[in-house]
């Protein structure tokens, strides 16, 4: 006896491609059981047939040949400290790998190995945090690569040292000009264009009743500007007036802000080149769009459920016709 192959008809002998990739769709846009009440199938068939579409269009768009710029970001896939890498072609917009068990050299290794010698040598630019792990493996395995750490990450670092700063001072001062700083964290780390008439007025009366908040609200705010430079040189003599700022203001948390941008200046500068001005924000916005797709994929914890999710949400849905 034999058993003829059929081009159309899916892996599992039980649907037709099409009647998978139809599935597929659905999920895009709604739950696994939703999916599968509406079409009268369990819970496990739909979860196998969205798999098995989401590869078959992975295989469809493989990653470019030419990886000019990518952007390498970690996510948190259970409570807890555990973490996955994603890695995205910035050209394109769209996330070309996720996977490892944490982000160490050796998980982003296994992104390289994927790519190959031959793609890796193509990327110009690595855009990424100041995670030392990431750079040892980028500048191993993608030799041409420059690396540009992301703004977002490091104004994140900034914002934390301006809560420390909050924070001490509440200590600090009496409990009469504790009324102005407690409860107004939202309102001091917010930015201001966020911020509603009260809350504004909130900033306002925060700003004025304790002069060190004061300070550091407003070196923190005019420290985004580096970013608008396209000469390193006006770019350095910047950083060196923001930093004279900080001479006897008593902003330790400042202070060692100060000395970890000195410590990464090279991959920060590197941002300043006129052929380096790529979008620092897709990176932000992916890791915004995967904690969503973790939320409707709550209670599945295969990984490569999660991978083909994230990446297939980014390519162009095809139509069944």
């Amino acid at each position: 006896m034999k058993r003829e192959t059929l081009s159309w008809l899916a892996k599992s002998a039980r649907f037709t491609q099409r009647f998978e990739d139809h599935i597929g769709q659905l999920c895009r846009e709604m739950t696994v059981k939703r999916v599968a009440e509406l079409n009268s199938l369990s819970w496990d068939q739909v979860w196998r047939m969205e798999k098995c579409s989401m590869r078959r269009l992975l295989e469809q768009h493989p990653p470019p040949q030419q990886l000019r710029i990518i952007g390498v970001d970690e996510i948190s896939i259970h409570k807890g400290h555990t973490y996955a890498i994603v890695v995205a072609d910035l050209d394109q917009k769209r996330p070309i790998w996720l996977g490892g068990q944490g982000r160490t050299e050796q998980d982003l290794e296994l992104f390289f190995d994927a790519m190959g010698p031959q793609r890796c040598k193509t990327i110009e630019l690595a855009v990424m945090d100041m995670w030392k792990p990431f750079r040892k493996s980028t500048l191993k395995h993608a030799p041409n690569a420059q690396i540009v750490y992301d703004k977002f990450h490091i104004m994140r670092h900034l914002t934390d040292a301006l809560d420390q700063v909050r924070r001490s001072e509440y200590k600090r001062v009496n409990e009469k000009e504790r009324r102005f700083i407690k409860g107004q964290r939202y309102t001091l780390l917010s930015h201001k264009s966020n911020l509603d008439s009260e809350g504004r007025r909130a900033l306002m009366l925060l700003l004025k009743a304790n002069k060190r908040i004061h300070k550091a609200y407003l070196l923190k705010e005019s420290f985004g500007q580096l970013w608008d430079y396209n000469n390193p040189t006006w770019a350095r003599k910047f950083f060196e007036n923001w930093k004279s700022q900080l001479r006897w203001q008593r902003l330790k948390p400042f202070e060692k802000f100060a000395e970890m941008i000195e410590r990464h200046w090279n991959g920060i500068i590197s941002y300043c080149h006129p052929d380096h001005k790529v979008s620092l924000g897709f990176m932000e916005g992916l890791n915004n769009k995967i904690r969503v797709i973790q939320r409707r994929a709550y209670g599945i914890k295969d990984q490569e459920y999660l991978m083909l999710k994230v990446i297939a949400s980014f390519i162009k849905e095809q139509k069944s016709g």
